[in-house]
């Protein structure tokens, strides 16, 4: 529990989802210094309401903002903000703001609590794709008893490899998943992670969940240049997971040359990042040449470039790929992990302890 000694602090939540009064509740008990105020944003033809309707004093008094990407408009407004916390794992959205260049504001992100649930997404697209679910949904709808031969060849994941392209909360949880069903896992971060101390995840992690210590990946690479990149692109990915965040050095980081190196084993993709991550107009171009052309197997997309896609990309009704509409981290425990992320944190820095999920303004993410 909280020190009831404790400095007072005033939270302002501004998100657009419902108030989660069982979860603000437990808040107020570990925490009786705490003043939380909370506002659920609407959207009104397609946009956030309007920062004016949040009074000023609001602002003025708050000493931690929670917020998907909502900030005050003038920096003037926030004399007293010392932490940010954002309920997304991404803070992209951030990065070019005044909040972010002009001051030493804290910043948390949520990084962490949809990695069970995307991790099931991306395994789920795997299978759907190697089993020919599409093949047999429409079968289904036309009461159609097809057969194996017109199925095709199936293979299952013994003996594949999976490439993971980011190795935070979301690829260790797909890559524990995917080495128990067989799966070769290897992983690539930004930086080396050359000692057992560097492969441990300090970040929140879901008990039971991930691979804290670092101990799934049969081999680790690294860097953020082109040349590090092949190198991981060329050890014989069956499917590649791109997780990672986008900053200016991971945008359009797979491209046309990317997506050839991938094609000599006709990989699979699944990009669960964010949609300027891929050079989409290249991924298309990859997808579309057969598997002798050196093509990919077919790719899952929760994020596209841009957002929503519009209704006459060819992505849509490319047969070996499937579009979901950003919606892979949605699940019934978001608030709750992500308000628990936020209620460590105030008892850390209570206590004078290193925060969870602190932003690298550097790194971006």
């Amino acid at each position: 529990m909280g020190d009831a000694r404790a400095p007072y602090e005033h939270i302002l939540i501004i998100v657009p989802i419902p108030e989660p009064q069982e979860i603000i509740a437990d808040f107020k008990k570990k925490h009786p210094h705490v003043k939380i105020t909370f506002i659920q944003q609407t959207y009104e033809q397609g946009e956030f309401r309007n920062l004016q309707d949040i009074p000023d004093e609001l602002f003025f008094d708050a000493t931690i903002l929670v917020t998907l990407f909502t900030l005050p408009r003038n920096l003037k407004l926030i004399p007293n903000l010392k932490l940010i916390h954002v309920i997304s794992a991404g803070v992209d959205r951030l990065a070019e703001t005044p909040i972010w260049k002009e001051t030493n504001i804290t910043i948390t992100n949520s990084s962490g609590i949809h990695g069970p649930q995307i991790a099931e997404w991306v395994i789920l697209q795997i299978l759907a794709n190697a089993h020919k679910e599409k093949t047999m949904l429409e079968w289904q709808k036309r009461h159609h008893w097809g057969s194996q031969a017109a199925l095709g060849t199936v293979v299952d994941g013994v003996g594949q490899r999976l490439g993971v392209l980011g190795y935070g909360a979301i690829g260790r949880q797909a890559a524990r998943i995917a080495k128990a069903m067989g799966y070769d896992v290897i992983a690539y971060t930004a930086t080396p992670k050359d000692t057992a101390e560097k492969k441990k995840d300090r970040g929140y992690i879901v008990p039971g969940t991930g691979d804290p210590d670092g101990l799934v990946p049969s081999a680790w690479y690294s860097g953020l240049d082109k040349e590090s990149l092949h190198n991981f692109l060329a050890q014989d990915i069956d499917v590649l997971l791109v997780s990672v965040p986008l900053t200016p050095q991971t945008t359009h980081f797979l491209s046309a040359p990317e997506f050839a190196l991938l094609g000599k084993k006709g990989a699979f993709v699944a990009n669960i990042a964010r949609g300027k991550v891929l050079q989409q107009d290249d991924l298309i171009a990859a997808l579309r040449k057969s598997r002798e052309e050196g093509g990919l197997r077919g790719a899952a997309l929760d994020v596209t470039d841009p957002e929503p896609l519009p209704e006459d990309s060819e992505l849509w009704d490319l047969e070996n790929v499937a579009v979901t509409p950003h919606v892979s981290g949605a699940g019934g425990t978001y608030a709750e992990r992500s308000f628990g992320i936020l209620e460590q944190n105030l008892t850390r820095m209570e206590r004078g302890e290193r925060l969870l999920n602190v932003v690298d303004r550097k790194k971006g993410y």
